[in-house]
């Protein structure tokens, strides 16, 4: 609705999983970096932890983006299923052909397929979002998948990416087996005051129609201020909440994005919340 009176190509704030929107805060660096690290030097197990809305998903899709031919990744976005069936959307994903459906025959044919991208010079990459849904027995199925190795290293790295709880799940007495294995854990943190700025001008130049002829949008400092108070830097809250800024700006007819739209607008959606 905005778009042209902002002269914008696509809206800046949608709560999509966009990697060409991701912001390089401090935590989702040092995030890629860890990833980086643990896939390149085939760490077996890697773990990466946030609360709701820190932009865990979109982290996931910035990795896949690290895909080359050397490196192939097969992503499961919603592993609420048994375990059968997780290993059955793990082949199919990574393309591999199968004779048969049963465990064994799945589990066969992806170790064939794992050894043959081994010789060739490949590393093959599990990502498992929203991975708090996965119950012990699969849990238990990617600590045997992390089995699947040669004397000097592992075939598969498996990326578990979810909510806090996952990592109380992954410590339960029953996975401390899987739990030894986890070579890299690290926990994403929501954006800090200083980030917010850069993180909503980010988002508004990348959604530009033309960064030189583009009329400025202005979030102001007391703004800015705003922002943090009502989302404590998660950025999916942030993006909410400055999208209905937007719109408010457009019915104003101003570009500049005070406080006072701010508050105005954190009453209308987030009053859930009881700011």
């Amino acid at each position: 609705m905005y778009h042209d009176y902002y002269q914008l190509k696509e809206n800046p704030f949608n709560v999509t999983a966009d990697p060409d929107f991701f912001f390089s805060s401090k935590s989702h660096s040092e995030a890629i970096a860890n990833l980086i690290y643990g896939i390149e030097q085939r760490k077996g197990i890697l773990v990466v932890t946030g609360e709701i809305g820190t932009g865990k998903t979109t982290l996931c899709r910035k990795i896949l983006r690290l895909s080359t031919k050397n490196i192939k990744f097969a992503l499961i976005l919603n592993p609420r299923c048994s375990e059968l069936q997780l290993l059955r959307m793990i082949v199919h994903d990574l393309g591999i052909t199968i004779k048969s459906q049963n465990k064994y025959g799945l589990v066969h044919a992806l170790n064939e397929y794992l050894i043959k991208e081994s010789c060739q010079g490949n590393n093959i990459v599990v990502v498992i979002d929203e991975a708090q849904h996965l119950s012990v027995k699969q849990l238990e199925q990617v600590r045997l998948l992390s089995n699947l190795e040669t004397e000097k290293e592992k075939l598969v790295q498996i990326i578990l990416v979810g909510q806090p709880e996952l990592y109380k799940k992954l410590h339960l007495p029953e996975l401390r087996q899987l739990c030894q294995r986890i070579a890299v854990h690290f926990r994403v943190q929501p954006l800090k005051k200083e980030d917010i700025k850069d993180y909503v001008q980010h988002r508004i130049t990348k959604a530009a129609l033309n960064s030189d002829q583009s009329r400025e949008i202005i979030f102001t400092n007391e703004a800015i201020e705003r922002i943090f108070h009502y989302t404590s830097g998660s950025p999916r809250t942030i993006n909410i909440l400055c999208d209905r800024a937007l719109l408010a700006g457009f019915v104003a007819e101003t570009f500049s994005i005070d406080q006072y739209i701010i508050e105005s607008c954190a009453k209308e959606i987030l009053y859930c919340e009881h700011y």
